[in-house]
């Protein structure tokens, strides 16, 4: 048993990654606060933007919307996501999600288990454009 203190990571303490689209912030990682089953972030999205398409060979995906109005690619099938929304995307599932409405975003999103290695937790199918793409992401930290 641990004696030690759960870190309460604030938004602003995640680093933004717009390596796929959007802005991911990855708040509980295994390197911010010593996660060991998966990870859980915040996905903020602005009007016109996306997260291109990609999948998970090792982790499900859990993702709840806070506001805004999304779309999203489930293997080529559309569908909207809207506030007080959940879903959970299957291991091995290709998905992407657009903003389709007049204002920001806002997707909390979970990943497990956690791949063997980091860069392994995360499979792009699509390329960024130059005006997508950001700073790499932290270990352990993709969406």
């Amino acid at each position: 048993m641990t004696t030690e203190m759960p870190r309460v990571v604030h938004v602003d303490d995640a680093p933004p990654n717009r390596k796929r689209g959007g802005d991911l912030r990855a708040m509980l990682t295994p390197t911010a606060v010593g996660a060991t089953s998966g990870f859980m972030g915040v996905a903020i999205v602005e009007p016109g933007e996306r997260i291109g398409e990609h999948y998970h060979p090792y982790s499900e995906e859990f993702v709840y919307v806070i506001s805004g109005e999304l779309e999203v690619d489930l293997d080529g099938k559309t569908q909207p996501l809207r506030p007080e929304q959940g879903l959970m995307i299957p291991i091995g599932m290709r998905h992407r999600f657009r903003n389709t409405g007049p204002g920001q975003a806002r997707m909390v999103f979970h990943l497990g288990p956690l791949a063997p290695r980091p860069e392994l937790g995360h499979v792009d199918t699509e390329e960024q454009s130059t005006a997508e793409s950001g700073p790499p992401e932290p270990a352990g930290a993709a969406s």
